[in-house]
């Protein structure tokens, strides 16, 4: 008997297409959960060193710094899928090379936005860099909507879809800041934030996967590479990853790639070529490979342990974490079929982007509107816990009504 429960997912115009595997969604949607809240808690002080991100100088890490990891491993796990149903509806290489392309710019787009909303020069543009991003999302989030299939509103969708389009093409081409050294500028390109880094982690990694996808052996053999680049990039032994821009060498130095990558050997090993696996098969193996990545991880060690300095230990770490609780999550909710207690995660894990986008959009409002109340009230000790708490159930009850009401963002 097949272990995969499924349930139906929507498509770019609102349509059935692949059948989702709970245990991801789940996955996915407890990890935007954390990122939420960890995000809100980063500006809560007087709580002990690891609520927070550790410090770069450090050799140790944190549950925060594993929650960029876990969405980079649940990406990975996904693009199997995605690129299996994309060659299925339409069986056309160059189709599926400007889809990823373009899905990958529009992360990096989105990242940009993000990353240059607190540096905008407001006397050179005529209003705030607040009011800049939160027009720059909205007009984003019009664009990127999938509008419900309907004869009667096609073309005021189509208009909708035009005008969002439209106006993040102008507010982007407004966009100007001031550098330190009094010069006028255009976005700062040198970090485009998580979204970002999150676009250029699926080009690489879709690079690699893509002409390899018949080969079974392929994406664990990828893997190996990408990590063997990382634990070469942080002893030194090889510089170029350290001075070449990600616009031109997505893969960094091989961290953010492999992460994404284990993903894809998971989905290989749940999802693979034969899809009536049963769990007797699969988790052990699952395990065995989690554990032997925390093992590689400890190997790695004298090579130091951090997130900021993307080390392979904070790889492996987090990489095995990832893969021991996906096999707990696929028992639980694939296996045994338990996923009602899931409820508060699974709208954020199926509508992943617009949960993402919408403490943004919060926190771009009130400062549109200055407000600042929440920056200088509950944000010490454990009433700034409960704040975050609360926040983090806020934006998921959010995402949820939007969810329900058809209102979903998909690139």
């Amino acid at each position: 008997m097949s272990t995969m429960h499924k349930i139906e997912s929507v498509g770019l115009a609102g349509q059935a297409v692949t059948p989702r595997i709970v245990s991801i969604d789940i996955f996915r949607g407890l990890t935007m959960a954390v990122m939420i809240f960890v995000n809100e808690l980063s500006s809560v002080r007087g709580l002990p060193w690891w609520t927070y991100h550790a410090q770069a100088h450090v050799d140790v890490m944190t549950y925060v710094d594993m929650v960029f990891p876990f969405f980079l491993f649940i990406v990975g796990m996904s693009i199997p899928l995605s690129v299996a149903q994309r060659l299925k509806r339409e069986d056309s290489l160059p189709a599926l090379w400007m889809h990823v392309v373009l899905r990958a710019l529009c992360l990096v787009i989105l990242g940009l936005i993000l990353a240059n909303a607190e540096k905008g020069d407001s006397t050179r543009m005529g209003f705030s860099s607040s009011t800049w991003a939160l027009l720059a999302l909205i007009c984003a989030s019009l664009y990127l909507n999938v509008y419900v299939k309907s004869e009667r509103y096609t073309k005021f969708f189509r208009i909708l879809r035009f005008l969002g389009l439209a106006g993040l093409v102008t507010l982007l081409v407004i966009f100007r800041r001031t550098t330190h050294d009094g010069h006028v500028a255009w976005i700062d390109s040198s970090y485009a934030e998580i979204l970002g880094l999150i676009g250029y982690s699926y080009l690489a990694v879709s690079i690699l996967y893509i002409p390899t996808r018949r080969w079974i052996w392929a994406p664990l053999a990828w893997f190996i590479l990408l990590v063997s680049l990382c634990a070469l990039s942080t002893a030194k032994v090889i510089g170029f990853p350290g001075h070449l821009p990600l616009y031109f060498w997505p893969f960094g130095n091989g961290a953010m790639s492999c992460i994404t990558m284990a993903g894809i050997v998971m989905s290989s090993i749940f999802l693979g070529r034969n899809r009536q696996h049963n769990a007797r098969q699969t988790m052990p193996l699952a395990i065995a490979f989690g554990l032997l990545m925390l093992a590689a991880g400890r190997v790695l060690t004298p090579l130091g342990i951090s997130k900021i300095r993307a080390t392979p230990t904070w790889c492996l770490y987090s990489i095995g974490a990832s893969i021991l609780l996906f096999t707990v999550l696929y028992w639980v909710c694939d296996v045994k079929k338990w996923t009602t207690w899931a409820f508060f995660a699974r709208p954020a894990g199926s509508n992943t982007l617009l949960t993402y986008l919408l403490p943004d959009l919060w926190y771009f409002l009130l400062a549109s509107i200055g407000v600042s109340y929440f920056d200088t009230h509950f944000n010490m000790g454990w009433t700034g816990v409960v704040k975050s708490v609360t926040f983090t159930a806020l934006m998921l009850a959010v995402s949820a009504v939007l969810t329900k009401s058809k209102v979903r963002l998909q690139l």
